[in-house]
């Protein structure tokens, strides 16, 4: 009965997340199937899957890649509380190699166990999650690039970042990034 009601908490509030995050102008082109977007993801997600098979298992590093959440690690527009099949691959290629899997979301902290949740139903494991901080009002890039930074005191190297808005990527404190397609910023 538990599992059930968390089940419906986290369906709650990734619709409220994920309507949200839905929302795009009248004026912005059609948004492609989901058939089209994942097989998009993929040619993005298998280089970065070929990156990670030259550079880990990392000798001498605590090796760590980061994900992004809505629209690269769960398909929040096209299956709200689905993962994102290829992304699911690279955390679980990552953890398979000695990488530790972090997420940072620009959610609010106040769904971070609601968020974590869904996560672990679909099949992520990771070592952290970084959320919006209450009453946190920075710009997405600065929040996603000083949660980089504290990983980085923590004494890992981010070997690979994930996302698919240039917010989650800028800012350095990565190795490498791979961009999943947003195409011209509505799956922001």
């Amino acid at each position: 009965m538990r599992t059930l009601s968390l089940r419906i908490l986290v369906t709650t509030v990734a619709a409220a997340v994920a309507t949200g995050a839905a929302a795009t102008p009248a004026s912005a082109a059609a948004l492609p199937s989901r058939a089209t977007w994942l097989a998009d993801v993929q040619a993005v997600t298998d280089q970065a899957a070929a990156y990670l098979d030259t550079r880990l298992p990392a000798t001498g590093v605590k090796a760590a890649i980061v994900l992004d959440i809505d629209n690269t690690a769960l398909q929040s527009r096209y299956q709200p509380y689905d993962a994102t099949p290829g992304v699911l691959a690279l955390a679980r290629q990552a953890r398979a190699d000695g990488a530790s899997v972090f997420f940072i979301t620009a959610r609010p902290e106040i769904i971070e166990a609601a968020t974590e949740l869904n996560l672990s139903i679909v099949g992520y494991r990771w070592t952290d999650l970084y959320a919006r901080p209450t009453f946190d009002f920075s710009d997405n890039q600065t929040l996603k690039t000083k949660a980089r930074t504290d990983i980085e005191k923590r004494g890992y190297t981010i070997v690979a970042n994930i996302g698919n808005s240039a917010t989650d990527l800028g800012g350095g404190h990565a190795e490498r990034t791979f961009k999943l397609p947003d195409y011209d910023g509505q799956l922001d």
